[in-house]
């Protein structure tokens, strides 16, 4: 059993027809039922699909997918195409423009519509750079008009709009190092020692005249500390420092204690 050609992997072989190619000899011939050896353009109707899902469903294709695809028209709107897809639409750019023939200039082969593919729903959306050119067949030809051929394929951006970019980014000047702010740095800083509350705490340390007992507090013989006159046995058995200091360092505190 021979291979199709389409089976066949031909280095360096491209499918890049002209206008005049696609509606002279592709659509024609689709049209009026014609069999030919080469099935290159499959049958589908593209707008139940979002372009980025069409180059997968396409016969053959690199940058650019073609497709033949029924026209569904919106009989509520006049007859005119119905070119909803799921998250978007196809939006026509300008005016058809009228294709002739390379040899025979006065002669009228079809009319090429150019759309561009907008997420949302009309008449609002944002714009994306897929393109698709749809070719017809003129209103004067005796043929069927309820075939298309369309071919898809995503807008380069342009030299010019990258240099902008990149002149608009140069222009913005870096940020500088004190407009930084990051939260993990916030625990390394020094927290404010507020002056004005220490400045008071010692003022309120003062003399022995300034800190009372308790009343009661000479019936509380068994709670005065000992005195500095203690044995050496009594010191032996003492060991904080904190405790030794508080007893042997003059300190108007041990003064108060042992009135």
């Amino acid at each position: 059993m021979e291979e199709t050609p389409l089976e066949l992997e031909l280095p360096g072989f491209r499918f890049h027809p002209t206008e005049e190619e696609l509606i002279e000899f592709y659509l024609k011939t689709t049209i009026l039922g014609n069999d030919t050896c080469f099935e290159i353009i499959g049958l589908l109707n593209i707008y139940l699909y979002d372009p980025w899902i069409l180059p997968e469903l396409s016969k053959i294709g690199e940058r650019e997918w073609y497709f033949f695809v029924p026209r569904n028209k919106k009989l509520s709107n006049g007859g005119r195409p119905n070119r909803t897809t799921k998250n978007g639409f196809w939006k026509a750019t300008g005016s058809d423009r009228k294709i002739f023939s390379l040899a025979d200039t006065n002669k009228h082969l079809g009319l090429k519509k150019t759309l561009v593919f907008y997420k949302g729903r009309a008449p609002g959306g944002s714009k994306t750079d897929w393109v698709m050119n749809e070719y017809r067949l003129p209103d004067s030809s005796p043929l069927s008009k309820e075939m298309v051929l369309c071919k898809i394929y995503r807008k380069a951006t342009s030299i010019k709009v990258l240099e902008q970019r990149a002149a608009m980014e140069e222009a913005q000047p870096p940020p500088s190092v004190s407009s930084i702010h990051s939260p993990s740095l916030d625990m390394f800083k020094p927290k404010p020692i507020r002056i004005s509350h220490v400045a008071c705490d010692l003022k309120n340390v003062s003399t022995k005249s300034s800190l009372k007992l308790p009343i009661g507090a000479e019936k509380l013989a068994e709670l005065r500390l000992p005195k500095t006159d203690m044995t050496a046995s009594q010191d032996s058995q003492i060991r904080s420092p904190w405790l030794h200091d508080l007893i042997f360092t003059p300190s108007p505190y041990a003064n108060v204690l042992n009135f």
